[in-house]
């Protein structure tokens, strides 16, 4: 580097001219926010969750779950409703014993990452591709579903004339709620706390009050409960019996989506991580228990049954507060809208679980090379833009093929649910049993995923018995589709790799080694070429040899440019940035070794940044200031048999920097690397 040029910061940035916003620039920070500061030392602590805002933003999905799953599993016991008790029962124990399990799962992988990264690594790649696979249909439903039962429960206090209107509303909420999270995660949470307190007061309102109001009589309830149970054993026999609460209670699944989101959102929780998302797996169990179960309790004690075009939340809320009146005014209609509207509400609020750990599941698999690297990448913002999109688009492609059906979504979304923590449960299953010599509470641990393990079976196995004719064929064939997909990309980055190992391997024996002693700096008068690279190896090593080759005796001064990318994998702490910087400069100055050997003048630039396209334009500009004889060069992977996949799988960017730098006047040649594949 030269003495008098501005030494890039700690985490590589130089001093930079101001931009002047353009007018898309101007519109899209008005509804999206201004960049981040990479180099604010608390931008990680401004962006993480405290436990609260971690139940808020995770256990929403979970919590809100009681608006459909104790309806869809009271709905499967008609003329068996006493039931319902023991599903109350059943309710309590599946939220605490699969709670504590991914409580444990949290312990053990205390960087987040969920089924996928659980499955991946205790069970193997194939493995971790399924359950991976199925967390990201499951996050897609997790938004359609919240946001269609959202806008039922809404729609449950109006006239029944509003219903045609309902794909119209839960499109429009998608799109408000996909451009609060392209802003970022903390501030799409906080405007929605207020929403998440009114929902908690009014369903703890309804279910205490729903349940001490029937405490006189809660023997006669009970003892009509047990009859009925003898007389249908009678009647029926156990077994026809137990296969029909065996059957409303795997119907009833939705109830138990959303648990594992903590485990999956980790990475954005509050020091000290674990601790935190303990406490907040602990905050969403037992508000999850009290008002599922007490809700489809009250379904039983105050006799509730199915209405067209209400909920079944709606009807029990008009018959526990319909006659609630205050100095004479009829304030128990106003209770129901109000609970009604928080509900769908919640709802809303669920689907952030979606839009905040979905993409976060598709960071993961990008960086294992399941799906195109793009995913990993960070916005301005520092959110995993390209996921939220994906996750919007699908979610609304969803909405309108089922016009909303919530009955219908939900029996998709449930299966892809407990196909990941069937496989979660497997892995650690095995992993305990394994360790058994080992670890000291293997016995109790084991013991705790043998039972969740057996629970998420049996609800998976009479979910695709039940359903498959019904909507259950149409979520394994999308989630097996993109299981497919996932292995054909994977086939394709690893053969790339294989390609530029051998690329590597030539270029090994060239000389390389610590920086010579009279280093020689680059001549600002003589002709520069700019080599934009990344990771040092062959293909940056190959375009300064191709250069020299083009171009004999022409560059003998060349100054090498990257842009460390910050992504998913490296934005989970300062110091992972800082270690990213590092690894950058030690790269550049590899590159400075090597080309000094060949007796070519060799300095170094470098940046830390999301956007590669934007900050590799800023630094080259700067550099054409500089030098006003520089060329900037960059290297193209170019394939034998070019396919439309390719330009998903692998980034323009070395055109895009071409486009921007040559409309600056800038000179830039695009130097191809061939692949043979």
């Amino acid at each position: 580097m030269r003495p008098d040029e501005p030494k890039p910061g700690p985490l590589g940035n130089a001093e930079e001219p101001a931009h002047v916003p353009s007018v898309a620039e101007e519109v899209r920070r008005v509804l999206i926010g201004k960049p981040r500061d990479l180099k604010d030392p608390n931008v990680f602590h401004k962006l993480s969750l405290m436990a609260f805002l971690a139940w808020v933003g995770l256990g929403a999905d979970g919590l809100s779950s009681s608006s459909y799953g104790p309806d869809e599993a009271f709905r499967a016991l008609p003329g068996h409703e006493y039931l319902a008790f023991y599903l109350t029962i059943m309710i309590a124990i599946t939220v605490g014993v699969i709670s504590f399990c991914y409580t444990l799962v949290v312990e053990h992988f205390p960087s987040g990452g969920g089924g996928f990264v659980v499955a991946s690594q205790l069970l193997g790649p194939v493995a971790g591709v399924v359950s991976g696979s199925a967390l990201v249909v499951d996050y897609v439903l997790t938004i359609t579903v919240s946001i269609c039962s959202g806008v039922d429960a809404i729609l449950s206090s109006l006239p029944l004339a509003w219903q045609a209107y309902k794909v119209p509303l839960d499109v429009a909420a998608l799109v408000v709620l996909l451009v609060l999270n392209l802003r970022g995660i903390k501030e799409s949470i906080k405007i929605l706390v207020p929403i998440f307190m009114v929902f908690v007061v009014t369903h703890l309102l309804l279910v205490g009050y729903g349940i001490l109001a029937h405490a006189s009589v809660m023997p006669q309830v009970l003892h009509q409960t047990h009859a009925s149970l003898k007389a249908d054993i009678g009647k029926m026999g156990f077994v026809a019996v137990l296969l029909l609460f065996l059957r409303s209670y795997s119907l009833g699944a939705g109830t138990y989506t959303g648990i594992e989101a903590v485990s999956n959102g980790v990475q954005i929780l509050k020091e000290p991580r674990v601790a935190t998302a303990k406490r907040t797996m602990l905050y969403m169990a037992l508000s999850l228990i009290f008002t599922a179960g007490g809700i489809i309790f009250c379904y039983l004690l105050w006799n509730a049954s199915p209405v067209v075009g209400k909920t079944m939340n709606a009807v029990l809320l008009e018959r526990v507060f319909s006659s609630w009146t205050l100095g004479g005014w009829q304030v128990g209609a106003w209770i129901v809208i109000l609970t009604l509207l928080s509900e769908g509400a919640l709802l809303f609020v669920a689907a952030q679980t979606g839009f905040i750990d979905g993409p976060r599941v598709l960071a993961n698999m990008a960086m294992d090379s399941w799906i195109p690297h793009r995913f990993a990448n960070l916005s301005e913002r520092l959110v995993s833009q390209n996921g939220i999109m994906v996750m919007g688009i699908s979610s609304a492609l969803l909405v309108l093929y089922t016009r909303g059906n919530v009955s219908f979504l939900v029996v998709l979304y449930s299966i892809n649910v407990f196909v990941t923590f069937t496989l979660t449960e497997t892995g650690m299953w095995r992993f305990w049993f394994t360790h058994r010599k080992t670890e000291k509470q293997w016995l109790r641990n084991l013991s705790v995923h043998s039972v969740g393990w057996m629970l998420c079976v049996s609800i998976l196995v009479v979910i695709c018995f039940e359903k498959f004719k019904e909507g259950g064929w149409l979520t394994l064939f999308i989630t097996s589709s993109f299981i497919v997909m996932c292995l054909l990309v994977k086939r394709h980055y690893s053969s790339v790799r294989n390609e530029i190992a051998q690329l590597d391997a030539v270029f090994e024996q060239l000389p390389d080694g610590g920086r010579p002693a009279g280093e020689a700096k680059i001549d600002a008068h003589q002709p520069v070429a700019a080599l934009l690279v990344s990771g040092y190896g062959g293909l940056g090593v190959h375009s300064l040899l191709s250069v020299q080759r083009l171009f004999p005796g022409t560059f003998k001064n060349v100054l090498f440019l990257s842009v460390g990318a910050v992504d998913s994998g490296a934005f989970k702490g300062t110091h992972q940035l800082e270690a990213l910087a590092s690894n950058t400069e030690s790269n550049l100055q590899r590159y400075v070794n090597l080309a000094q050997r060949l007796g070519i003048n060799a300095e170094y630039r470098y940046r830390i940044a999301t956007d590669v396209v934007e900050e590799a334009e800023h630094i080259c500009l700067e550099v054409g200031k500089q030098y006003p004889r520089v060329v900037f060069f960059l290297g193209k992977l170019i394939f034998a048999h070019e396919r439309l996949s390719h330009r998903f799988l692998h980034n323009d960017t070395a055109f895009a920097i071409q486009r921007r730098l040559q409309f600056s006047g800038m000179q830039t040649v695009v130097l191809p690397i061939r692949m043979r594949i």
